[in-house]
């Protein structure tokens, strides 16, 4: 895209396309024989390439020398503004990361990843949407599926079910929204199995839907199971 107008590219290939991984592996081949010959730990996948030393000054001196070597027997340009030094669990590779608990370490989704989820989570459940909420939670499964189809090689089963009950929570959030009135929320509360006083309560309260979608009121009248019925996908094992 050039000044609004769609162009044809004479060099690159498309950013996320199939060819782009495979002539990585091809062209940086050469760096995995050279680490292996320096006798590095090391993972990488297309042009992102993590390399494991034991020592921050270690670290400093590898990423000197292996940059030159990209540069002088690679011919490539090394990216400044992604590489670093830092600790494992500090540093991301293919949206995860490690956490590390009394000698144990284990596989973390990487705050970014963790971002852009809950970027889109905002999205498909924003206030301003609209569709049935039947649909809505055919949309996010579908999205779900996917998430937790790469995601869910995770070792942090306690964030997975934390996204659960804030996912939960955004659904409550737009359904009190979108009842509106407060004779309408009462009458659906009580319906729903709430008592009187309760459902009489939280449609009178001067709170926010978002502040709402927490209170024990809410969970009994919208509760997980309601959500599995529409067909909600869990992120928890």
């Amino acid at each position: 895209m050039e000044n609004g107008l769609v162009s044809p590219t004479d060099e690159g290939t498309p950013q996320g396309g199939p060819l782009s991984p495979l002539l990585s592996n091809i062209v940086l081949d050469g760096l995995d024989r050279e680490l292996e010959k320096r006798g590095h730990r090391f993972v990488r996948y297309a042009d992102d390439c993590n390399i494991y030393v034991k020592t921050e000054r270690a670290a400093q001196r590898v990423m000197k020398s292996v940059s030159v070597f990209i540069a002088r027997k690679l011919k490539l340009k090394v990216n400044d503004a992604k590489s670093a030094v830092g600790r494992p669990t500090a540093r991301k590779f293919l949206g995860f990361t490690f956490w590390m608990h009394k000698g144990r370490v284990g596989r973390a989704i990487a705050p970014q990843a963790l971002e852009r989820f809950r970027t889109k989570i905002k999205e498909l459940t924003r206030r301003t949407r609209g569709g049935r909420i039947e649909q809505i939670v055919v949309e996010l499964t579908v999205y779900l599926r996917g998430w937790k189809g790469y995601f869910g090689f995770c070792q942090t089963p306690s964030e997975l079910r934390h996204l659960d009950s804030w996912i939960r929570r955004r659904l409550r959030s737009l359904i009190w929204r979108r009842w509106k009135r407060g004779t309408v929320r009462f009458q659906q509360l009580v319906q729903r199995g709430v008592t009187r006083a309760n459902a009489a309560r939280s449609a009178g309260s001067a709170y926010g839907p978002w502040h709402l979608s927490r209170t024990p009121t809410l969970s009994q009248a919208l509760p997980t199971a309601y959500f599995k019925s529409l067909g909600l996908l869990s992120l928890a094992p």
